[in-house]
């Protein structure tokens, strides 16, 4: 076996643990359960969708006061529902976890790992 296969199946297993390290966390299974519990709550998703409505209502028309009340009235009911506030406390942990991971990655491998070149879906 060459040098250079021997290092991507290293490369590939490292990659593997990871990725089930991840899956494994308790950050990860917390997203995954909030995610869960937002798509079975139907008030939930519902107030999500009449809020992202409003706001690009508000984005794409000239300022009109009736949508920005409208908006804050939803942003409020947003802020107080427990389903919609737990999934976005489990996002936030589990982007910091993987904006941990890259820090530690990068400095590795002694370059920025998830550097976004202007490309890609994200």
């Amino acid at each position: 076996m060459s040098e250079a296969v021997s290092e991507t199946t290293a490369v590939e297993e490292s990659l593997q643990t990871f990725i089930e390290t991840l899956r494994d966390s308790a950050t990860y299974q917390q997203f995954v359960d909030a995610n869960e519990q937002l798509e079975a709550d139907e008030e939930a998703k519902s107030l999500l969708e009449a809020y992202q409505e409003k706001q690009q209502e508000l984005q794409a028309d000239e300022f009109d006061s009736s949508i920005m009340s409208k908006l804050q009235e939803l942003q409020s009911e947003v802020s107080n529902n427990d389903t919609i506030q737990q999934h976005r406390a489990a996002q936030e942990e589990l982007a910091a976890l993987l904006e941990e991971t890259n820090d530690v990655i990068s400095e590795q491998i002694r370059q920025e790992f998830a550097q976004s070149l202007g490309g890609g879906c994200c």
